[in-house]
């Protein structure tokens, strides 16, 4: 119970500071993370807010993702919820202030991609299952002799220029992002000294199955009492 409430709390905590980081790095207004330059401009595209366009575009991807046998963890169902949710909510309430001097967005640029990279060691240390787009990625390269590298690199450069097409924020932001979100995620990994190839996911059908399980354990054993008490009943008649 311990180690499920550990894994949870880091959950939480993950899944409270991407959003944050996101939140800054657009109002830095300097351009957005390839991802969200695609979510930006759907939401522009069809009348949705970034956060309700992340939400919608995340639960496209695991059905998707689904099809092709990738495995889900609440994580990846509360990854979709809550990071588009308190999206909406921090930019809506503005609890992160605006500038309009250069430096002091770029300061929050980069205070935005490292509070990212920060979240994706506490959401992927809490083992409880991918995000939807690493799904995606990971559902591409079993299908693909392509490197990971390549995968990435493709399926960002597909969401920028269509996200761009439909409006989405593209700058010199977009660049940074893409060029130091890697460096971050693997200082904050190094920093907490965690190996990434040491994951095991805990998938929802785990917990389905340990569930049924112990509903069929505990049916059983009701099934055993009642049998001893009527041997007894039996017994004490004879």
């Amino acid at each position: 119970m311990k180690q499920i409430i550990l894994k949870l709390v880091r959950l939480a905590i993950g899944l409270f500071l991407y959003p944050c980081g996101i939140a800054m790095t657009i109002k830095a207004d300097l351009g957005l993370a390839t991802w969200d330059v695609l979510h930006q401009g759907i939401g522009i595209a069809i009348g949705i807010t970034i956060g309700q366009a992340s939400i919608a575009l995340g639960v496209v991807i695991i059905i998707v993702t689904s099809f092709f046998g990738e495995r889900l963890g609440w994580g990846t169902l509360a990854n979709i919820i809550a990071i588009g949710g308190l999206l909406d909510i921090f930019l809506f309430y503005e609890v992160f202030p605006t500038f309009t001097a250069l430096i002091p967005r770029f300061i929050m640029l980069i205070v935005g991609i490292a509070t990212m990279g920060l979240a994706t060691y506490f959401y992927m240390s809490a083992e409880l299952g991918s995000g939807p787009r690493d799904s995606l990625m990971v559902a591409i390269k079993k299908r693909s002799k392509k490197s990971v590298r390549f995968i990435r690199i493709s399926i960002e450069s597909i969401a920028t220029f269509i996200g761009f097409l439909l409006g989405g924020k593209v700058g010199i932001g977009t660049l940074v992002m893409a060029v130091c979100f890697g460096y971050f995620i693997q200082f904050f990994f190094n920093l907490f000294k965690f190996d990434i190839s040491k994951i095991e996911h805990r998938f929802i059908d785990h917990d389905i199955r340990a569930l049924h399980n112990y509903i069929k354990n505990k049916r059983d054993k009701n099934k055993d009492s009642k049998i001893d008490d009527k041997t007894k009943d039996y017994s004490s008649d004879a």
